[in-house]
């Protein structure tokens, strides 16, 4: 499998002869204002889309954990055809048929697509009264009998639920979405260095990635701050955090290429 960092959450993979868009943030530098009620004014998104000859905006099929802007915008409603496979979460459906979209699958538990087993897990958004109103989002398992198990864990903190992940799927590559955002009140929403390291501890054999920082103003923790972390932690080096447009292969048995 390959996957490639675009920018932000915005992925691209390449499994089992699919060529799959994850999380389609495509708008322009800073065409949104800053998140309300966070730590600055600074609009988004902070950077340009990186130049790469990949052709993201024509894939086999799209995945959205969720609908929150940085993860699916006008942008992407717009620019990509109207007839590709997308798969989502349960209870998002109308925003992408009422966006035109004809070709709509909400995940419960699994999906299958060409070969490709998909199962949808769960997370927590946040701690306390802000991850209730940040809403429900879902990360995605894909399987399939010649590639490594991949985990798209999607905007959650450490918590039980990718834990329970980690268990039952065994995966053999984790992205986790980390920057630490934040409200001007209560904890992160998403992944800081502590949940980084976590993720590695209860999978020490996966290769993680870390993505979903430097491109929204509420992302706290940078590249520089959790790679800075990470070492702290004795983890230099283990963790992958990929510049935007950077892209690697894992080979049979997930062994980096």
């Amino acid at each position: 499998m390959k996957i490639q960092l675009i920018r932000n959450a915005t992925l691209w993979l390449e499994y089992e002869g699919l060529n799959i868009l994850v999380d389609p943030m495509l708008m322009d530098k800073e065409v949104m204002p800053a998140f309300p009620n966070t730590p600055n004014e600074l609009r988004n998104p902070r950077v340009s889309l990186p130049e790469t000859e990949t052709d993201y905006m024509n894939p086999d099929l799209v995945i959205v954990t969720h609908t929150h802007p940085d993860h699916w915008d006008e942008a992407a409603a717009k620019q990509l055809r109207k007839d590709v496979p997308l798969l989502c979460q349960p209870g998002d459906e109308a925003v992408f048929t009422g966006a035109g979209f004809t070709n709509v699958t909400a995940v419960d538990e699994t999906h299958e697509y060409h070969s490709v087993r998909f199962a949808r897990t769960s997370g927590q958004h946040g701690t306390g009264e802000i991850g209730e109103r940040m809403g429900k989002v879902s990360g995605f398992v894909l399987e399939a009998d010649e590639e490594p198990v991949a985990y798209i864990a999607g905007d959650t903190i450490w918590c039980e639920e990718p834990a329970e992940a980690i268990r039952q799927y065994h995966p053999e590559v984790i992205v986790v979405n980390a920057g630490g955002a934040r409200f001007l009140q209560g904890d992160p929403i998403t992944m800081d260095g502590p949940d980084v390291a976590a993720v590695k501890h209860h999978a020490p054999d996966a290769h993680v990635i870390a993505v979903h920082m430097d491109a929204i103003n509420h992302c706290m923790m940078s590249r520089m701050d959790l790679a800075s972390y990470l070492a702290s932690e004795q983890l230099d080096g283990q963790v992958l955090i990929p510049r935007d447009g950077e892209s690697f292969v894992f080979g049979p048995g997930a062994g980096l290429e």
